[in-house]
Parts: C-alpha cells; sequence; structure tokens
C-alpha cells in the first residue's frame, strides 16, 4: 500500500475552548522555575550558560485561554490521516498539530495514549492544553502556547515521491516562524518528522524545543534511554544529578514506581545515538529517535500518588488509562533557551514507530544490558545512519512551496511578512490569512495610525515588538495608541515609561478608562503597593460597568471579559486585606458567573479571610471544581487545611510535591 494522506473527522467529548481573555497577560500565570546561583557550580558549561536565558517576563503578546470547562459533549474536530500498510497516523491541524494517534497495523498496538476526551486543563504557558499523542513545544520553558491553535497545514512532495504534510506558523513569544514536514514513506515502521526553525531577524533569538510523546502507563512500563545520569527536577525547583536507572533506592525508570510527578533529564554521552523508548512488561512499545542536534531526552511520570491519579482522571477522564511523557528537546533540559544567531535555522529530523525487545533483558537487573538490548533492537528496526540519511534527503525539501491546504492558521505570521519583508521558501503566510485582530496593525503600518475600536468591544492584541513599538511612539497619541504603546513598552521592561504612557492615555480624553485603569492596577501589584491596586481595580471595575460592554448574554467576548476582570480584582482585593470588597463584588456577579468552581474558590477564600471557616467548609462540602486549575497550584490544600483538620479529600487533591510540616 502506498502511502496516502486523506481528511478526516475525529469525534470526541471535547470541553469548549471559549473565547480568549481580552486582559493582555502583564505576567506570567507561573513565574519560570529560577535555580539558585550557586547550584550552577559544577554544570556543564553549555547547560550554565542557557539555564535562565531570557525567560519569559509575560506571555505578550499571546492571550490566555481560560474560558473553558468541565462540561465535554461530542465535538466533530478536523483530522489528517497519514497511512501506509504499517502505520497510520492521525493528525489535528486545528489543535497546535498534535499527532492524536499512531497505530500499528500488523500489530493492531496503539503506540500512544490516545486520549478518549478532549478536556483542556490550565498547562501551557497561556492556560489551555490537553494531554495525549505527540505535542510540538516550541516558545519558552512550558507547554507551547500554540497547543490549542490552529496551524496552517498542506501537502507538499515528499523526498521518496510521495506526499508528506507540512505544518507552519508564526511562534509569537519568540517571533519566530517554525514548520514541521510529516513524511511517512512506503512500507516503513516509522513516521519521519522534519522540523525547522528559522530566524528572519537581525538579532540572536532565544529557543526552546521539545517534542512530547504521552506514553500508555502501566505498572510494568520501563522507559530506557542510553544515560547513566540523569538531571532530576521536581516540584520543589532544585535540579540534581542522580544516577539512571535508581536514585535513593528508586528505580525512576519505571514511571509507576515513584510517589510524586518528577522529571528526568537523561544526559546522553556525546556520541551516543538520540534515542529514547518506553516499552511495557511484554518488551512492546514506541521508540523515538532523531538526528543529532536534538540532544536532550526526558521522561515525566505523574507516579502513583493520590495527587498524580487525580490529575490523570482531570486530564483523561476515569476510563482514559495512565500516561508517561517521553520528550526530546534541544538541549539538555526544559530550564534551558538556546541562542538561535541572525539569519539562522535549527534543523533536524526525528522518527517515531514500534519497538519490540526481549522482556527479560528489559526489565532485568543489568541496565547497560537492558539498553543494549534495545539499542540493539532499534538498529535492526531503523539504523542510525537511515535516520541520516532521511534528514539529508528531507532538508532539500523543507523549502518546496506547499500545494493543496488543509487548514488556515492564524494571521500573525502574514501581518509579520507584510512588515518585515521576510522571505520563507516553503512556509507562505498569506496575505488572504489577514484577519479582524490584524487590521489595525495592517492600518498602522500602511497609514501610520492606529484606528479607534468600537467603545463597545475591548481592546484587540498588541504586537509587541520593537519595530511596532517604534511605529507606536510616533502614531497619533490618543487612549488607544497610549494603551498599546504601554503595553509594548511593558514587554520591553520598560515599565516606568509604560506606567507614564498609561497615565497619558487617562488624560487624553474621554473613552473607556477600564483598559488603562486595569494595566495601572497590575503595574501598582508588581511594584509591591497592593492598596493601590485594589483600588485601581476597584475603579476599573466600575468604569466597565458603565462602558456597554458587561452583559455576558451579548456575546461570549462580552462575558469573557466581565469573568476575567472580575476574577482579578477580586483576587486584589483579598490581597489588599479587603474581604469586604470582595464579597460584595461577588455578590454583584451574574449567578452563572457565582457558581463557576473559580468563583466558588473565590468565596471560599473570602469567607476565610473574614474568619468564617465554618462557611468556607461549607463551599468545600457542597463541591466545586475550579476547571482551570494550574499545574503545581496548592491553593486547594492550603485553604482546605485552614477549614478542616480532616485528610484533603481526593476531590481536591492535586498535590504534586509531598505536603509541607
Amino acid at each position: 500500500m502506498a502511502t496516502t494522506v486523506r481528511r478526516a473527522v475525529l469525534n470526541l467529548p471535547a470541553a469548549p475552548l471559549g473565547p480568549e481573555n481580552p486582559l493582555p497577560p502583564l505576567r506570567t500565570p507561573a513565574p519560570p522555575p529560577v535555580l539558585d546561583p550557586r547550584e550552577r557550580a559544577g554544570l556543564p558549561r553549555d547547560m550554565a550558560r542557557q539555564l535562565g536565558h531570557q525567560p519569559l517576563r509575560t506571555l505578550l503578546p499571546t492571550r490566555l485561554l481560560d474560558g473553558y470547562g468541565r462540561e465535554r459533549t461530542p465535538t466533530d474536530l478536523d483530522a489528517v490521516v497519514i497511512e501506509n500498510d504499517r502505520l497510520r497516523v492521525t493528525v489535528l491541524p486545528g489543535l497546535g498539530g498534535r499527532i492524536h494517534s499512531l497505530h500499528h497495523k500488523p500489530t493492531g498496538r496503539e503506540l500512544l495514549h490516545r486520549n478518549p476526551v478532549l478536556q483542556p486543563a490550565a498547562f501551557a504557558l497561556n492556560g489551555a492544553w490537553f494531554a495525549g499523542g505527540i505535542e510540538w513545544n516550541i516558545g519558552a520553558t512550558g507547554h507551547t502556547t500554540l497547543t490549542c491553535a490552529p496551524l496552517h497545514a498542506a501537502l507538499v512532495p515528499a523526498p521518496d515521491g510521495g506526499t508528506m504534510v507540512r505544518l507552519w506558523e508564526w511562534e509569537r513569544l519568540r517571533d519566530l516562524p517554525f514548520q514541521v514536514d510529516l513524511w511517512l514513506p512506503d512500507d516503513s515502521d516509522f513516521l519521519h518528522v522534519g522540523v525547522r526553525i528559522r530566524n528572519p531577524h537581525e538579532q540572536p533569538a532565544p529557543v526552546y524545543w521539545w517534542s512530547n510523546i504521552a506514553v500508555p502507563e502501566t505498572p510494568g512500563t520501563r522507559v530506557l534511554v542510553p544515560a547513566d545520569e540523569a538531571w532530576h527536577f521536581g516540584y520543589d525547583h532544585a535540579l540534581t544529578r542522580v544516577g539512571v536507572p535508581a536514585a535513593g533506592g528508586l528505580d525512576h525508570t519505571y514511571p509507576l514506581r515513584s510517589e510524586y510527578p518528577a522529571d528526568h533529564f537523561y544526559e546522553l554521552p556525546d556520541d551516543a545515538r538520540r534515542w529514547i523508548a518506553a516499552l511495557d512488561a511484554d518488551g512492546h512499545g514506541l521508540a523515538q529517535t532523531s538526528t543529532d542536534l536534538l540532544r536532550g531526552r526526558k521522561l515525566f511520570c505523574w507516579g502513583h500518588g493520590r495527587g498524580g491519579r487525580r490529575w490523570q482522571e482531570w486530564l483523561s477522564g476515569p476510563e482514559g488509562g495512565g500516561y508517561a511523557e517521553i520528550q526530546a528537546g534541544l538541549a539538555r533540559t526544559q530550564l534551558e533557551h538556546v541562542p538561535l544567531e541572525p539569519g539562522a535555522a535549527f534543523s533536524w529530523l526525528e522518527s517515531y514507530g514500534p519497538l519490540s525487545a526481549d522482556p527479560a533483558a528489559v526489565h532485568g537487573r543489568d541496565w547497560a544490558a537492558a539498553t543494549g538490548e534495545a539499542a540493539a533492537r532499534l538498529e535492526e528496526a531503523l539504523p542510525r545512519e537511515e535516520v541520516a540519511a532521511a534528514y539529508a534527503a528531507w532538508l532539500p525539501h523543507a523549502d518546496t512551496e506547499p500545494g493543496e491546504v488543509l487548514a488556515t492558521g492564524s494571521g500573525w505570521g502574514a501581518l509579520e511578512v507584510l512588515r518585515g519583508g521576510h522571505r520563507l521558501p516553503g512556509t507562505p503566510f498569506f496575505l488572504a490569512t489577514l484577519g479582524e485582530q490584524q487590521a489595525p496593525w495592517v492600518e498602522l503600518l500602511e497609514h501610520g495610525t492606529l484606528p479607534k475600536p468600537s467603545p463597545e468591544e475591548p481592546p484587540g492584541p498588541t504586537p509587541v515588538s520593537r519595530p511596532w513599538r517604534d511605529m507606536l511612539e510616533t502614531a497619533d497619541a490618543g487612549p488607544h495608541t497610549e494603551y498599546h504603546l504601554g503595553i509594548a513598552q511593558w514587554h520591553a521592561d520598560d515599565r516606568a515609561q509604560a506606567v507614564r504612557s498609561w497615565e497619558r492615555g487617562l488624560e487624553c480624553g474621554p473613552a473607556p478608562r477600564w483598559p488603562l485603569l486595569r494595566c495601572l492596577a497590575v503595574a501598582a501589584e508588581e511594584n509591591g503597593r497592593p492598596d493601590h491596586a485594589a483600588e485601581l481595580y476597584a475603579e476599573a471595575f466600575a468604569d466597565l460597568a458603565t462602558s456597554g460592554t458587561t452583559d455576558p448574554t451579548a456575546s461570549a467576548e462580552s462575558g469573557a471579559l466581565l469573568v476575567a476582570l472580575a476574577r482579578e480584582t477580586v483576587e486584589a482585593q483579598l490581597s489588599a486585606g479587603r474581604p469586604d470588597a470582595a464579597r460584595a463584588l461577588l455578590a454583584g456577579l451574574p449567578e452563572a458567573i457565582r457558581e463557576r468552581g473559580r468563583f466558588r474558590l473565590l468565596l471560599a477564600r473570602t469567607l476565610v479571610a473574614e474568619g468564617d471557616t465554618g462557611s468556607a467548609r461549607a463551599v468545600f462540602d457542597a463541591g466545586f471544581e475550579v476547571a482551570d486549575l494550574r499545574e503545581g497550584a496548592g491553593i486547594l490544600g492550603e485553604l482546605w487545611a485552614s477549614v478542616s483538620d480532616e485528610p484533603l479529600p481526593d476531590a481536591y487533591d492535586f498535590r504534586m510535591s509531598p505536603p509541607g510540616p
């Protein structure tokens, strides 16, 4: 059977993503992990340089996705199926290009954790993320902001004369275009994936890439990798060199033997073949290998503790089964960002397919014998030289212009190409993809003015790179221009000037004041002035009530704005020690918003702040689910401890590390 590519529809129980959060994310929801400088002593020199290299200060210019819930209904998802007589690959171009399924036809085995539901959860840098399959992570430490976003997709001639699928987009956190080419040769057991990241700018750019592969987790699953050492990173944010396969008497290559979630970044010898595999008790499973540039390999496990099991159920449903993640990246660890020089590119080839090995060797006590057996079977199935040859064959095709379009991504790449005149063979960003969010910026680019938005609509997203900031500085002043200019200045870490721009915007004349007041409130919080922030938030919320955008039934965007600003305002009142103001604001919200899990949690926090722990306990007893609970958040356990001496109920136990003393 020759390789075929076809469109398909995948039907899954899915919770809708909801609209974007209209408030610009002037800070990251969780600060990036930072190592104590003393911990860097003794680290490999390149690793020490790249740790903490240009970490994110904000999520700009992207927007948060936090408007989803937990109610799932059968939903049709556009898919692309790549198939030969050995493998069937199901790709979701509308959801970050995720490979949902890798089915090995001769054995009938599913090689990936194929999630039976699509349940967003707050694991991505910008919020919504879902578990399962193979995910392409680009941007910065964490899950990509594109994980639930549509990518451009089209057919491209493959090196063997067949057809491959190209996915591409403009990654906005680092302002870089990238592509992922999926090539399944005829009669091959392995899917080849060619990846290229380009820097079209005149200055270096920090690059982050990790391919995350969710694999089925069973009591007998073992992860094999050609390494004798690893860097252990837990939720205490300590990076420790440990032995492989065991440390502290625990063989951590079996994901279910750990109690709590943890990362193990493997130290592969420089001359070692790059590969990682997850094999079950019978020696069957999936292997991933690559050309040498993709040097890092990692295991993430949820562990067998209550918190990890609760997260598994939260992400995949009660019948979804457990999973672990084996991963491959550009650096040793996910705390690193690798500089990419101006005009240069990173490119490599990955391969994914089935692997079977002698279970007695795989699960024996001799680690060298176990990895040697897996490496030998991988070499038989897909020799290292064949991967290098496939890369050499693919690279000349990376510039081939796409043919039939399968899916359309965002218009942000087209806007950047229009502004910068970038020539990017193989990844065209067509002007036809420019949309409503890009329209004001086309006007600024072509005419030097930023059009005024409707006062009933919240401001749109702000491009924040230096060229756009320069254009905003020379555009006609006004509340709207000063608002966007302040955001671009804030992103550039010129925070004092950003505050001055927002203050000038308030002085410019009649306009909705709440966008500027809210930005100033965030600035006050960041400057350690919670009382002033609470006042500014209260003023912003009051102004919103008179602006005509607070009716949650008018549009999804209006509802998202009310929810987002109400949440931030209540949290600011609590931070300033004003539970009475928080309670008053909560009481004035529509019932449909008050009953959301996030606002039930805010009510419980308010009651505790008022000293009414009995009523706060009643909120817990009535039950609630915080759909956008972030990975690693300890708020549920901390709040429960203030209302009860009883053990934390399973429904609220999402702990990623041992409870504190």
